[in-house]
């Protein structure tokens, strides 16, 4: 299987998640952020980092890039596609999934392995997860404080859309402790922690983040 992975000016993690897809099982392919062609990949990956610089919102100007146009068309009829830390801004931003994420309650950039529980088993990217397992990976943001308002949040919660929340202390100041939502259909999710940062226990905390992964690829033979 093929997962697609987008490089923006100023992406971070693109190779992290590349490593991850082939961890996986997967065939990691480069997608450039100026180029609308996803060369027939099975799924793809929006990483974190700083893209354009985190001009005007974080992920506002990656939003129209080219690339962007086809990821939202393909989305749109159930390719699977994640987006991590400034990923799951660009979704925001996209309008593929609801809410904003805004900056930290304290103003501090946060880099610290977090303990997550994974709630929605039912997407593309988690279905190798169970309901209510708690996972450690890695959380790096400065802008990662999910918002909503009160209708959506009912949405999302009512509509089993919470993927994964944070356990214990609110790192950032989400609503309702938030650190991962989805589309309805599932087939798009948003997540502010790296699990890419966390495929094996010499190069991350756990290898908990694995799993996210390797359900992508299962989903897409199912």
């Amino acid at each position: 299987m093929k997962v697609g992975v987008v490089t923006f000016p100023g992406s971070l993690d693109d190779r992290d998640a590349a490593r991850a897809v082939r961890a996986a099982g997967g065939q990691a392919i480069s997608l450039w952020h100026g180029d609308e062609d996803l060369q027939s990949v099975d799924a793809v990956i929006l990483p974190g980092g700083f893209s354009y610089g985190d001009y005007l919102r974080c992920g506002a100007i990656s939003r129209f890039a080219p690339v962007m146009t086809s990821i939202i068309e393909r989305a749109k009829t159930g390719m699977p596609l994640l987006g991590i830390c400034n990923g799951f801004q660009i979704l925001c931003e996209s309008h593929l999934l609801p809410g904003a994420l805004t900056r930290n309650k304290d103003l501090h950039f946060l880099c610290t392995p977090q303990r997550i529980a994974i709630e929605n088993t039912n997407t593309a990217w988690t279905s190798n997860f169970e309901g209510g397992q708690e996972i450690v990976i890695p959380l790096k943001n400065g802008e990662g404080s999910f918002q909503c308002d009160d209708k959506t949040l009912t949405q999302l919660e009512s509509e089993g859309q919470i993927v994964a929340r944070y356990v214990g202390k609110n790192p950032n100041g989400s609503r309702n402790l938030i650190a991962g939502i989805s589309n309805a259909k599932g087939n798009i999710v948003g997540l502010m922690p790296h699990p890419e940062h966390a495929i094996d226990s010499l190069t991350g905390p756990t290898a908990d983040g694995l799993a996210f992964f390797t359900s992508a690829l299962s989903s897409m033979v199912k």
